[in-house]
């Protein structure tokens, strides 16, 4: 992994489950039952045992009474209210998502074009196993990948993990319930997104399913984390770590403590629900 490309591409782990956490929710929510139908008792016609006498009155005086009255009884119908159309712009989403967080830092960290459109490609790109910075949702890392020497190895700088404290902080604000409705509201788009990317027979809760299951699937790993570059590239000197998927492989990059509290989140949706 080049410092170049490295500073080139959003946390995409971080993103993954910023926005799989509203997902998981969803998938794994209980759908509420429909509410019982409630028939009330009628109770029986009571009959009168004496019986008025008629008065006789002409036929027409009769007919344009009941007609006045029966004009009188019937029940205006109720005129129908348009749904509003789901509001999908930029500025909308950005904002809601805002709401979910008490963190200034959150405003600064999204990208404003295309956030539904990227967060549906990313998501499938997790699950396909790939990461690409052309879909990111979240900026770039403003600080560059390091490494320090010691017996004529290459380890991991410890200070490369605290580049990506902010983004794990957000996520770590971020309420369930609330993103829960979050995601409610935005399915239908999110889902219309999604079948102009996918097959047919594939569903954007199945490609959920499979990225959830990438992350939580990381092996945890002791630390110091030996790396090495071969010119341009630095890559795990461990084969076993090397051999793991991109969205794996990032997500190790995070460093222990955060890569803990990104699972350790994903958990706690799944668990609750």
């Amino acid at each position: 992994m080049s410092e170049e490309n490295n500073k080139s591409l959003v946390p995409h782990f971080t993103i993954g489950a910023v926005v799989l956490v509203v997902l998981a929710a969803l998938i794994f929510w209980p759908s509420e039952p429909e509410p019982l139908s409630v028939v009330a008792e009628v109770p029986p016609m009571v009959v009168p045992e004496t019986v008025e006498p008629i008065i006789d009155e002409p036929l027409e005086t009769t007919l344009l009474d009941e007609t006045e009255n029966n004009t009188e009884a019937k029940p205006q119908p109720i005129p129908e209210v348009a749904p509003q159309p789901l509001d999908t712009s930029d500025g909308t989403v950005k904002t809601k998502l805002l709401q979910l967080s008490d963190y200034d830092s959150f405003a600064r960290l999204i990208i404003d074009d295309a956030l539904l459109e990227r967060f549906v490609v990313m998501t499938n790109n997790l699950a396909e196993e790939e990461i690409s910075g052309n879909n990111r949702v979240l900026v770039p890392l403003d600080k560059p990948f390091r490494t320090y020497q010691q017996a004529d190895k290459q380890w991991i700088d410890p200070a490369s993990f605290k580049r990506y404290s902010p983004y794990v902080d957000v996520l770590a604000s971020l309420e369930t319930q609330s993103l829960l409705q979050l995601y409610a509201e935005y399915k239908p788009a999110i889902d219309d997104i999604f079948a102009e990317i996918s097959s047919p027979s594939a569903t954007f809760n199945g490609k959920l399913k499979q990225a959830i299951d990438i992350l939580l699937d990381t092996p945890e790993i002791p630390m110091p984390v030996e790396v090495y570059t071969d010119s341009v590239m630095f890559k795990f000197a461990d084969p076993q770590l090397e051999s793991l998927s991109a969205p794996q492989k990032q997500l190790l990059r995070t460093g222990p403590e955060n890569m803990r509290r990104i699972k350790a989140k994903l958990r706690e949706i799944k668990e609750a629900l």
